[in-house]
């Protein structure tokens, strides 16, 4: 049998690069997955706690196992690269498992569903490369005085292998490589450092043949292709993964019936009619013909989140040119390519916040349309960044705000939003996109619209208003009317310092992801 080359130079130095690799894998899988949670689950709160604690007690298992099992082991070069082997097979496999498990989990409640998949997808390989630690320190101290020594370097290593692979996964992987494919590049250089230790130091040269297993097990991206049981057919018809998020484009189609979505990480952005170009969702209209009655001689709007560009489009067809910030690049190109997205004001990429404090411009209409998951990002809802609103708008002008919130149940957020917004502006009034009397819970889109100065009429032409057929009934009963908060109703001004609406909004947050999964077929999410 061959032996352990504890002593070689080669060896020393291939356990070092082990070190490395294996301490970047880790970071690797922890942040990619939040890209396999989130179409389905998410990228919420509950997401990131779920995979983070999943990580740390599944590393800290596999230290603890891995330091008992090298101490009683003979062989334990053998036993560590056979350890990197499984954990490559089991990386490999997240794309093949990941739809089974995530449709099992769902039965458990979001949050507890969260948990169990990211515990069954990415726990075991977390696991075994938390084993790896304690074997390298065993195979690399070779005497009891040098083993802090020892210790430490391993550590700086693997530390600095995390850097790297959370620097690469962040700023290059997804960029250019799916989902699928990083998953398939991590397993594949796991299975080449167990297969090159095999095939190198112990003269096992068959070992090579398992450098196939990543081409094997690897199932290139299809056409997602669907029939609903009322015979739609849905189909996916483009998917990319961007720095902020996986982007999806979805058509659905019945008879002469023609209609396309926009799915940003599992969130629904809204849908266009793709024989008469006016769109599916009702929040649209209800920005659009309430910033133009509470402001009707504006001649320029900012819009914070661009989404399928419907909102400035239907700006510049009345006259008013258009800027538009969002900070994903693949939006707007997607919105040209798949929505006709076309207007003559600047498209900017960069934070909201960062262009609101940079910019000099002033507007007559800014409409905050923006989601990250399934809330809008707490950084754009506090007190300073609404005063930031405030000052970017001209006299007369008026700020709309799409808001998913509660008008029955756990009211304290979406309350304190309204609070919030009343601090830094004269007027605020809340206008539901939806019937409050007969919705059964009372969440849904909210149109929030803010301005300073006396309270002004609301100058809307019911019999000018135009939108899909679907939704006209909707807009001739329910556009205009103000639903307002109890005088006692709790709740708290928001800043930066102090913002939870992520802890506190954590069931609104599960409503609406369910009612996501209810509503759209779970293999064009998780594809």
């Amino acid at each position: 049998m061959p032996k352990e080359h504890h002593d070689s130079r080669a060896f020393l130095i291939y356990l070092l690069v082990t070190t490395v690799i294996s301490g970047a894998l880790v970071m690797v899988i922890e942040v990619m997955g939040s890209r396999v949670m989130g179409p389905f689950f998410g990228v919420s709160l509950f997401v990131w706690t779920s995979l983070i604690t999943v990580a740390l007690l599944a590393l800290a298992i596999g230290y603890a196992l891995g330091g008992m099992v090298a101490d009683r082991t003979r062989r334990p070069a053998l036993l560590l690269f056979s350890i990197l082997f499984v954990a490559g097979v089991l990386a490999l496999l997240v794309p093949v498992l990941k739809g089974p498990i995530l449709k099992a989990s769902l039965p458990l409640g979001l949050r507890s569903g969260a948990f169990a998949s990211t515990l069954a997808l990415f726990g075991p390989v977390l696991l075994l490369l938390g084993c790896v630690f304690p074997f390298l320190v065993k195979l690399a101290a070779r005497e009891l005085h040098n083993i802090g020594r020892v210790v430490g370097g391993l550590s700086a290593l693997s530390t600095i292998g995390s850097t790297v692979g959370t620097v690469a996964t962040g700023f290059f992987l997804i960029a250019f490589l799916s989902v699928d494919q990083i998953f398939a590049v991590t397993g594949g250089l796991l299975i080449l450092l167990s297969a090159g230790y095999f095939a190198f130091f112990q003269r096992r040269w068959w070992a090579l043949a398992f450098l196939a297993l990543p081409v094997l097990l690897y199932q290139p991206p299809q056409a997602v292709s669907r029939v609903m049981d009322d015979g739609t057919s849905v189909q996916l018809i483009h998917s990319e993964e961007s720095h902020y998020g996986s982007l999806k484009v979805v058509d659905y189609r019945f008879g002469e019936i023609h209609h396309r979505e926009m799915i940003i990480d599992g969130m629904v952005q809204g849908g266009m009619d793709l024989n008469s170009g006016q769109s599916t969702y009702e929040y649209i209209y209800f920005m659009q013909y309430l910033s133009r009655a509470l402001a009707p001689q504006g001649e320029r709007c900012l819009m914070i989140g661009l989404g399928m560009g419907m909102i400035p489009s239907w700006f510049e067809r009345q006259g008013v040119r258009c800027d538009v910030v969002d900070i994903n690049p693949s939006v707007a190109t997607v919105a040209r390519d798949y929505f006709d997205f076309h207007i003559s004001g600047e498209v900017v990429v960069e934070d909201a916040r960062y262009y609101l404090n940079a910019t000099d411009r002033r507007y007559d209409y800014i409409v905050l349309d923006v989601f990250s998951g399934d809330i809008t990002p707490a950084h754009l809802l506090s007190v300073e960044a609404l005063g930031l609103m405030r000052e970017r708008l001209r006299p007369g002008g008026v700020l709309a705000v799409n808001l998913i919130g509660s008008l029955k149940r756990e009211t304290f957020m979406t309350a304190s939003v309204v609070k919030t917004l009343a601090v830094a502006f004269d007027q605020v009034a809340v206008y539901p996109a939806f019937d409050p009397l007969t919705s059964e819970h009372g969440v849904g889109n909210l149109i929030i619209m803010a301005y300073q100065g006396t309270e002004r009429r609301l100058r809307l032409d019911r019999g000018a208003i135009t939108g899909h057929h679907s939704l006209l009934p909707l807009l001739r009963t329910q556009l205009g009317k103000r639903f307002q908060f109890p005088a006692n109703t709790p709740a708290m001004v928001l800043t930066d310092a102090y913002n939870p609406i992520d802890f506190f909004d954590g069931w609104l947050r599960e409503f609406v992801r369910r009612s996501i999964l209810e509503s759209t077929d779970w293999d064009i999410l998780i594809s």
